[in-house]
């Protein structure tokens, strides 16, 4: 018995000796087989490169979404991001014991099992929010609410699974960001946007409630379609919180009382090129900023919109809006309607590269005065003239003659800019403006030319728009930046005083429509603009620059066919101004500014283009204010022309008694006196008064002097119109009124214009038929390229 016992007792003694490491044995058993099933069965966790992605406005509001490769689209947010009482309401209804169980919570699955064997139904649910999360990432979304013995277990494998590798904020992320809300959206803060139009920062205690219980069912319960299926469902979270007593009575009371208000289901799609040209940009990110102000942008789309509705097909339209304090973009409309494929939308023509027009005069002109060849009242001749073979005309065919620098720029004229460009140079003006940012693109094997100031070239609406910051910014262009985190590019490009003068000319422009000395309402802002048309009306432009804001607005068709009757000032100006007065800008803004330190208001004459000479009162025409810089006072251009006499000072003797020239030779005796005059250049003559043609004109020479070669060598005649004709048509005809004249006295190129306009050209007497059958009183005028002219005045009888 004895020894029995001694048994027994030995065994008792082996089996509590062995026991701890069986049981050893059998948790590493059991966790090497956990090991093997976690290599086994890695969690699904998303991929970035799976995700969509969602472009931000600069207040973080979504601007546009892309879906994710299964067409959901998502607002990426952490729960530092949401709104303390949806958490609040998320946690209390779903999981309360979340930040304390490990993935499953045995208490809630016996309670939801012991509620199904006593109902036959489930009554409430025994999942955490841990492995609603592993049914979100397990299971696609048609098959995330079965509710097998198979799929529960999974999910409690995967909710283990998950708290071993994550925390519970990384945990809850996965939910804020991957619940279901109905349709294609999923998690908070996309769902909180596309129902509600507000971030989930902002969620009322009803909104959170709503959205707290909406990923249950997010089919039936979308509250843009099942408002009252929805509203129920919320006031039984409302219910919950109050008994728990998360929130107060009075709060839930008010709660209650709110409507469930859901806008249609749609993902946004503002600034929709900008969007996918960050995308591209930054194409692993969920969350793209920008810099564009949303209620902006949807305001100029919306306008943008409507005030093309009316346009041909195929026409479309870009605008760009730049806060010149940083160069950050606030508004960019690449097309007139993003998925209109008739107008080519999906083409982003803020940065494509179309013809400028006359958009680069302003800095040609600011340029010129950096090198001291103009101040703001120079003289130039807007008349016909020849730059080798290039001969340029202005957009309607009529000239002016001679008019000033900021007149001329502010009227877009043709040859003033042209003959400028001849002088500054038409490589260095590239170089020039390459060096600021403003890249022009050319034509293979093409170099810059005399042609690029009236569009003979390529530029983008971006880097226009760019440039004219400079007009508001001392003469500093900019890159345009899209995103905060953008580099700050500034380039120099023009002088502070040349970047004053421009602005002050173009902002002395009037408004289309606008009459002087009329009412105008105070406090507008003041604005330096351009317009500009390309060849053959394929772009329209309009640019505007204020202190605060710059606006670029483009019109024309993307695959670059004409848009007859379409141009700067019709089509794209009217916008331009429309946006600028929409935008949010103080009254000081209307003030004028002081002239930076170098620029001056002067008196000069014309046509020397010099201060008057007290000494010569006789020199000084026509005097006008001009402003300088540095205190430059440059001289009206010479002519190009040596054989023509050059404008300025032309000192001579005369007879003190018959004022007749005298020469260095003369047989007789004369009593001399030193005089002189001020000479306009020989092409502008055609548009002077009699009184002015015969102030610059040189007395005749006496006839016993020598010649000295001051003579005018040619002079004009027409023939086939007598001056102060009356002309009709023969009484059985129909046909227009056709007439040949020719010039004679000259060999050069003839322009032969009717009412200022250029109607052709005959070399030399080459005869000349043209039609004129519009009734009334003209003027033509035959004009050489040396200066010399004609014009006879006629009337057509209809």
């Amino acid at each position: 018995m004895v020894c029995g016992g001694e048994h027994r007792h030995w065994h008792r003694v082996r089996f509590h000796r062995r026991f701890p490491l069986q049981a050893a044995l059998l948790v590493l058993t059991i966790a090497i087989f956990a090991m093997l099933l976690d290599l086994a069965f890695p969690l699904p966790l998303p991929r970035a490169t799976d995700a969509g992605a969602v472009v931000l406005s600069r207040e973080a509001r979504p601007l546009r979404a892309f879906a994710d490769r299964g067409g959901i689209w998502r607002y990426p947010v952490t729960a530092d991001q949401v709104s303390p009482l949806y958490l609040e309401a998320l946690l209390t209804y779903e999981d309360r014991w979340f930040w304390r169980h490990r993935g499953v919570n045995p208490f809630a699955l016996a309670r939801a099992g012991a509620q199904w064997l006593r109902h036959g139904r489930v009554v409430s649910g025994g999942s955490t929010l841990t492995m609603q999360v592993a049914r979100i990432l397990d299971m696609p979304a048609e098959r995330r609410h079965t509710r097998s013995p198979w799929s529960k277990l999974k999910q409690l494998a995967r909710a283990v699974q998950l708290e071993v590798h994550l925390d519970k904020r990384e945990i809850l992320a996965l939910y804020l960001n991957r619940a279901p809300f109905g349709g294609t959206v999923e998690g908070i803060e996309a769902a909180s946007w596309a129902y509600l139009g507000k971030p989930a920062a902002r969620l009322s205690h009803a909104e959170a409630a709503l959205l707290a219980v909406l990923p249950q069912l997010p089919s039936r319960l979308r509250p843009d379609r099942e408002p009252e299926r929805a509203r129920v469902a919320r006031d039984k979270v409302l219910a919950r919180m109050q008994a728990l007593g998360v929130w107060s009575e009075a709060e839930v009371r008010d709660a209650r009382i709110e409507p469930v208000v859901a806008r249609s289901l749609q993902p946004p799609q503002h600034a929709s090129l900008l969007a996918q040209r960050l995308r591209s940009l930054e194409p692993a990110s969920p969350r793209i900023e920008s810099t564009i102000d949303l209620d902006l942008q949807r305001t100029l789309e919306d306008r943008v919109s409507a005030y093309f509705s009316d346009l041909p097909e195929r026409t479309s339209a870009a605008v760009l809006v730049v806060d010149n304090a940083s160069l950050e973009a606030r508004a960019y409309v690449g097309s007139v309607e993003f998925a209109d494929k008739a107008r080519l939308g999906h083409v982003d023509m803020v940065k494509a590269w179309r013809s400028p027009g006359s958009t680069l005069k302003p800095f040609l002109y600011g340029l010129a005065l950096d090198d001291g060849l103009i101040h703001s009242e120079s003289l130039l001749v807007d008349a016909p003239q020849a730059f080798g073979d290039y001969r340029p005309g202005n957009f309607d065919m009529a000239f002016n003659g001679p008019i000033g620098a900021a007149e001329a720029l502010r009227l877009s004229l043709n040859v003033p800019a042209v003959d400028l460009l001849d002088r500054v140079g038409p490589a260095r003006f590239a170089a020039r403006l390459a060096n600021a940012g403003m890249v022009l693109k050319w034509p293979n094997g093409a170099q810059p030319n005399l042609a690029m100031i009236l569009g003979g070239t390529g530029a983008r609406l971006e880097d226009l728009v760019g440039a004219y910051t400079a007009l508001n910014r001392e003469g500093v262009a900019g890159r345009v930046r899209y995103r905060p985190g953008d580099p700050r590019i500034d380039r120099r490009l023009l002088s502070p005083g040349a970047a004053w003068i421009i602005r002050e000319t173009l902002e002395a422009n009037p408004r289309p429509g606008s009459v002087a000395d009329t009412f105008d309402p105070g406090g507008r802002p003041r604005v330096a603009w351009k317009t500009g048309t390309s060849y053959g009306f394929r772009d329209a432009w309009a640019l505007g620059t204020t202190r605060r804001y710059t606006v670029g607005v483009w019109v024309g068709r993307p695959d670059g066919t004409p848009l007859p009757g379409q141009y700067g000032a019709v089509t794209a100006l009217p916008l331009l101004f429309q946006i600028i007065d929409s935008l949010p800008m103080p009254t000081s803004d209307a003030a004028p500014r002081p002239p930076p330190p170098g620029v001056a208001q002067i008196e000069i004459c014309w046509p020397l283009g010099l201060p008057p000479d007290p000494e010569a009162p006789q020199l000084c025409r026509r005097r006008m204010k001009a402003w300088t810089l540095d205190g430059v006072v440059p001289p009206t251009f010479a002519e190009r022309d040596a054989r023509l006499w050059s404008a300025g000072r032309q000192r001579f003797d005369i007879d003190a008694h018959t004022g007749l020239r005298l020469s260095a030779d003369c047989t007789q005796p004369h009593e001399r006196r030193s005089t002189e005059i001020a000479r306009w250049p020989a092409l502008a003559s055609p548009w002077l008064s009699q009184e002015a043609r015969m102030a610059a004109r040189l007395p005749a020479l006496a006839p016993d002097c020598a010649a000295d070669g001051r003579d005018a060598t040619e002079e004009l005649r027409i023939e086939g119109i007598n001056d102060r004709a009356t002309l009709a048509r023969a009484s059985n005809s129909t046909a227009p009124l056709r007439i040949s004249v020719r010039a004679i006295g000259s060999e050069a190129r003839i322009r032969w214009l009717l009412d200022g306009r250029l109607i052709g050209e005959t070399q030399g007497a080459g005869n000349f038929l043209h039609d004129f059958g519009e009734a009334g009183s003209h003027t033509l005028t035959a004009l050489a390229e040396s200066g010399a002219w004609s014009r006879v005045q006629f009337r057509v009888l209809r």
